[in-house]
C-alpha cells in the first residue's frame, strides 16, 4: 500500500498541487471546490491522478483538511 498525506486548502483560486511540505511531510493541495457533499475530495482524487499518473483513493479524513491517500 503506498499511502501519502495530503492537507488540503479548499475554496481557492486555482486547483493545483503545491508541492511536498517536508516539515509536516505531506503534499498540499489546493482546490477551487468547497467542501461540501464530497466536492472537494473528487478535486482531490482527479489532482493526485494528475499528478502522479495513477489511480487514487482517500483512505481516512474524509472530513478533514489533512487526508491519507492511497496511491493504487
Amino acid at each position: 500500500m503506498n499511502a501519502i498525506k495530503v492537507i488540503v486548502k479548499t475554496k481557492s483560486g486555482k486547483s493545483e498541487v503545491i508541492g511536498f511540505d517536508e516539515a509536516k511531510q505531506a503534499y498540499r493541495v489546493n482546490v477551487k471546490a468547497v467542501p461540501e457533499q464530497g466536492k472537494a475530495n473528487i478535486e482531490v482524487l482527479k489532482l493526485m491522478k494528475k499528478h502522479f499518473r495513477k489511480e487514487a483513493r482517500i483512505i481516512s479524513g474524509f472530513t478533514s483538511k489533512e487526508k491519507l491517500v492511497q496511491i493504487l
